[in-house]
This record gives C-alpha cells, sequence and structure tokens, in this order.
C-alpha cells in the first residue's frame, strides 16, 4: 500500500546543529561507554563546543549509570511542556533510563524488565530527539553545537527509523577488532572506534591485541578514528559515574601509559570528528 502524503521528510533537531550517531553491530562493545566519553573529549575542546548526550538505547538504557545519575530526580518540564535535560559534569543529557522505575537507593541498576513492542519502539524513538529543550539555562540560553546519541546495538527498529526521521551529519560505529557488518541506513559514516584494540602489558611495556587485529576494519574503507587499549580505569569509572576522559584528577593516573593512551587516543577522535563533521 502506498504511504499516504508522500516519504517522510528528514528534520533537524531544534537548537542542535550537529547530530552524531554512537553505533555498533552488536553489544557488549562498550559503545555507550565510548559515547560519554565521546561527548566530553568533543567539550573538551579548545573553543569549549556545547555539547549533549541522548541515549536511544531504550532497551538497556545505561547512560545514567555511566553519567552517575541513576538516582536523579525525574526531567523537569518547560512550560511549553518539553523535557528539560539533567546535567552532570558540566554535559546536559536525557535517557530513557530517566522515564522509567529508578533502582533502590542501594542499587545501581534497575532489576525489573522494560519490554517494548514494534509500534512502542517507534514512538518511544521519536518522541525523545523533538521533545527535549537542549537549551541552556531552561530554554532561554544557546541550543547545543553538537548532540551525540548513543543508539542501541545492531540494525533494529530504533536506528532504521531514527535514520529516516533526524538529518544526521555522522555516525561512529564502536567494535572490537574482529569482522564487522555495516547496513547502509542513508547515514554517513564518519569513522571506526575500536575499543579494547590491545592489552599494555605493564612489565614488558608490550602491545598485545587480544582480539584480533585492526586490519579487520580497513576493509570497510572508512576512517580508524581510535584504538583503544583495554584500561581497567574505563570500567572503573564508568561504575562510578566518572567519563575516564576526566580521570586525570580522580585516579586515573594509576593506568600508567595506557591510560595516557586511551585518552589521548579518545581526544584525538574528538578532534577529528569535529573537523569531519563541519568540513
Amino acid at each position: 500500500m502506498p504511504r499516504r502524503g508522500g516519504p517522510i521528510q528528514k528534520r533537524h533537531i531544534e537548537h542542535i546543529k550537529k547530530v552524531i550517531f554512537v553505533a555498533s553491530g552488536k553489544g557488549v562493545v562498550g559503545k555507550s561507554t565510548i559515547a560519554v566519553n565521546l561527548a566530553f573529549s568533543l567539550a573538551m575542546l579548545s573553543h569549549r563546543p556545547r555539547v549533549g548526550i541522548l541515549d536511544l538505547d531504550i532497551f538497556g538504557p545505561s547512560i545514567p549509570t555511566l553519567m552517575g545519575l541513576q538516582h536523579s530526580d525525574d526531567p523537569h518540564l518547560t512550560p511549553a511542556g518539553a523535557l528539560l535535560p539533567i546535567i552532570n559534569h558540566g554535559v546536559p543529557t536525557m535517557s530513557m533510563g530517566y522515564l522509567v522505575p529508578r533502582p533502590p537507593p542501594d542499587s545501581t541498576e534497575f532489576e525489573g524488565a522494560i519490554v517494548w513492542r514494534g509500534l512502542m519502539v517507534q514512538k518511544a524513538v521519536q518522541q525523545p530527539p523533538f521533545d527535549v529543550d537542549w537549551r541552556d539555562a531552561g530554554g532561554s540560553g544557546p541550543g547545543l553545537d553538537v548532540l551525540i546519541i548513543d543508539m542501541p546495538p545492531g540494525t533494529g527498529d530504533v536506528p532504521l527509523t531514527l535514520g529516516q526521521l533526524v538529518v544526521v551529519d555522522g555516525a561512529v560505529i564502536v567494535s572490537t577488532p574482529q569482522d564487522v557488518a555495516l547496513t547502509d541506513i542513508s547515514v554517513p559514516i564518519t569513522g571506526l572506534i575500536l575499543n579494547q584494540a590491545s592489552f599494555l602489558c605493564p612489565s614488558c611495556n608490550t602491545a598485545h591485541e587480544l582480539f584480533g587485529t585492526s586490519a579487520n576494519a580497513s576493509r570497510l574503507g572508512i576512517p580508524l578514528l581510535a584504538q583503544l587499549p583495554l584500561v581497567e580505569g574505563v570500567s572503573w569509572g564508568g561504575d562510578r559515574g566518572i567519563p575516564y576522559v576526566l580521570e586525570g584528577k580522580h585516579g586515573g593516573g594509576k593506568d600508567g601509559r595506557a591510560g595516557e593512551m586511551w585518552r589521548n587516543a579518545m581526544n584525538e577522535a574528538a578532534s577529528n570528528i569535529w573537523e569531519l563533521v563541519h568540513s
């Protein structure tokens, strides 16, 4: 049956200059952790752009935990009924995790199940991008220079629906150094970040590629933005709501050269992404 009204027209998100997806072909590759740290690395660029994070991983929202906001109050509303972001470490965020039952005070994770069916998923995806007022000072200040959208893993309803609705300036694919597969959803691929690309031996100072070589990524023909080593402090910071790129003053120095490599690679990736989406 033909669709009434013609094809769907992509829209710009109001008060947002650039939109970047962070996606992955499968789960458990550190996508949300990379999304958070990428947002902070962008925010710390020399010209200090305003950066926000939208968590659209509606099946398992982890941005509240990674940002230390899992026990925050419910989002406030503007007089017009738009959601106001919740801010920590100076970065505004919005997540489905703020709109569902919270974990008990003595826990870091909600222990129930969140079940979405097809039409519910599409509705949940359509509302957050357009129903959040990202302007500073409760709607009277400037908007965002960059919005990082943390996508659910895979290529299901969420990325397909959002790719049809929103004008996206770039997508960063997060993977471990194994074979990866991408699908075309008419979104420009900005580059690839390899997480857990190597382990830096503390005694011999040699990098060991535990999960495969970065050569697996070269056949995709997209820029390799960063190769991040395995670093204990990344997990430590995520559990405590402290992005690792901020951890220089929170104990992150204990990871030594590997930690420095991780932060430098992430900061360089952020700089390259900024240049690519503005070129």
